[in-house]
């Protein structure tokens, strides 16, 4: 049985996470936003599994303070962590052109500097239990998508970090999981931001096929009992990455129109 911290555990991908989690778990850190709703989902967990210690904290992951202050927390209450899940996210819809500045720089900071934070200040309890990271991250950070600009370079960066960690820790018997998800009906869309930082006005565009957070947990599951590195649960979104990869102009038209909606905004 094992202590898990999730990010992003009281709605969405991270809320499943947590209750599939839940039934092979000792302990499980919730961690999230969203104070009312966080204290909900911890009671809900204790009522359904007696066995089972969960805590929670609430915590803004764009704040370095914060971020601090949770690894210390962390540490002193829990001897070890054998999964660190890093699911929390936003995104935004708005063209480059028309976006503010800070929009750009409120998502990278909850995308990629907490994710990243939070991880090094978790890593002494990762080593000592040998323990596994897994990322949410996305296709888009494979390939662009029209609007969502800042969004991909977040989880590009994050995937690139994490990459690169995973040569660094192996040999110290730390397994890091990437999930690269392509759209998910989870509440990151219905949150997203607007070129003006509030939420995004007009109905978003997809390509490929709807999952559910259900699925894409169980998925993920699956790859972390298979002790796979990465896991790509859209077969449909993989293959366009493998056309960006091999003829990047013939999938930016495909995209482009895909998505021309997004020009109108």
């Amino acid at each position: 049985m094992s202590t898990i911290l999730i990010t992003g555990a009281a709605s969405g991908l991270g809320w499943e996470l947590a209750r599939q989690f839940a039934p092979r778990a000792r302990q499980l850190v919730l961690v999230d936003i969203q104070k009312e709703l966080l204290e909900t989902r911890q009671q809900e967990l204790t009522d359904q599994y007696s066995q089972l210690d969960v805590s929670s904290f609430v915590v803004d992951l764009s704040d370095s303070q914060a971020v601090e202050n949770l690894t210390s927390q962390v540490t002193e209450s829990h001897p070890q962590i054998d999964i660190l899940v890093n699911n929390a996210g936003i995104t935004h819809r708005s063209l480059v052109t028309k976006t503010h500045a800070r929009v750009f720089q409120r998502v990278m900071d909850v995308d990629y500097k907490g994710p990243v934070e939070l991880t090094l200040g978790l890593l002494p309890l990762l080593k000592k239990s040998h323990g596994t990271i897994i990322n949410i991250s996305s296709m888009a950070s494979w390939m662009p998508v029209l609007g969502r600009a800042g969004y991909c370079a977040a989880k590009s960066a994050l995937n690139q970090f994490f990459e690169t960690l995973r040569c660094e820790v192996r040999h110290q018997g730390i397994h890091i999981l990437m999930v690269y998800p392509s759209f998910l009906d989870t509440p990151i869309e219905q949150n997203a931001l607007g070129h003006d930082g509030q939420p995004a006005r007009h109905q978003r565009s997809t390509i490929g096929q709807m999952r559910t957070a259900s699925e894409t947990v169980t998925a993920i599951l699956k790859a972390l009992d298979q002790g796979k590195e990465r896991l790509f649960p859209d077969r449909k979104t993989w293959a366009a990455s493998v056309l960006y990869k091999l003829m990047p102009r013939a999938y930016q038209k495909l995209m482009t129109r895909k998505f021309a909606s997004e020009l109108e905004q």
